[in-house]
């Protein structure tokens, strides 16, 4: 009978220690479903942020491409290679919500929440408004 409360207690331990880890279990590289790109998430303080660690072709014409469809002229000039694309997530109920997505594609940034789909599978949902009204894109883990 001593066994049952040492179990539960072992158990109980076990499941904080995944609770706190699972927070940041988003941390790293992760590639873009066009193989294009990596992004690596990484926390400032109590916030979750991500930039574009590593591009397929990072220059044009023998020079860095630029974040040339940034509606802001002063960002236009600013290279893509290290941009920080990925901004101001907090992590709540077993997910990353409440940030912004910036699209270098298209200059826009996007509302943005993300989800784990076991350890390798990054599920990426930007939207405009509600998150009915977005696209859902699948990272996969660099290892």
């Amino acid at each position: 009978m001593r066994k049952i409360p040492s179990l539960m207690l072992l158990f109980v331990a076990v499941s904080f220690s995944a609770i706190a880890q699972s927070k940041d279990a988003i941390i790293g590289k992760w590639l873009n479903p066009s193989g294009e790109g990596q992004i690596e998430i990484y926390k400032k303080g109590d916030k979750y942020f991500g930039k574009l660690a590593w591009m397929k072709e990072p220059n044009l014409n023998g020079k860095p491409k630029l974040d040339a469809k940034n509606p802001n002229e002063a960002l236009q000039k600013r290279p893509l290679l290290n941009l920080e694309i990925l901004k101001d997530f907090v992590y709540e109920d077993g997910k990353w919500t409440d940030g912004t997505i910036y699209d270098p594609k298209s200059g826009k940034n996007y509302s943005c929440n993300m989800t784990l789909k076991g350890n390798d599978v990054l599920n990426v949902r930007g939207y405009v408004g509600i998150s009915l009204l977005g696209r859902s894109e699948t990272f996969r883990r660099v290892k």
